[in-house]
């Protein structure tokens, strides 16, 4: 079971960043799919989650700047992040779980750096 991410990279504050995954492998699964990151010495932490439905879950220091969505086709999920922050800075995984607590799946990982 896969999941790929892509798009992270370095930017500055106040700018954006897009997330990219390839959820494919779980298109037709009913497990809430997301976004975690984890910080060296730290552990994982669940950003965003998107369920089934469509209803979203954001942790409380991205509400209003972070976007999930997932196509239609259910087989690439983003993370629109605007108005970076330099505690942004970390390694974004692609996940399936149960936000806020649990992680089952995730991928590689891809690294978002906030810094002036």
């Amino acid at each position: 079971v896969r999941l790929q991410e892509s798009g992270g990279g370095t930017v500055q504050p106040g700018e954006s960043l897009r997330l990219t995954c390839d959820v494919s492998a779980f298109a037709r699964s009913n497990e809430p799919m997301g976004w975690a990151r984890q910080v060296p010495g730290k552990g994982l932490d669940w950003v965003s989650g998107i369920y089934r439905d469509g209803s979203t879950y954001y942790e409380d220091s991205v509400k209003g700047r972070f976007t999930i969505s997932i196509n239609n086709g259910r087989d690439t999920m983003y993370l629109q992040m605007n108005s970076l922050k330099s505690e942004d800075t970390a390694v974004y995984f692609c996940v399936t779980g149960s936000p806020p607590f649990g992680v089952i799946h995730k991928g590689q990982g891809t690294q978002v750096t906030v810094s002036a």
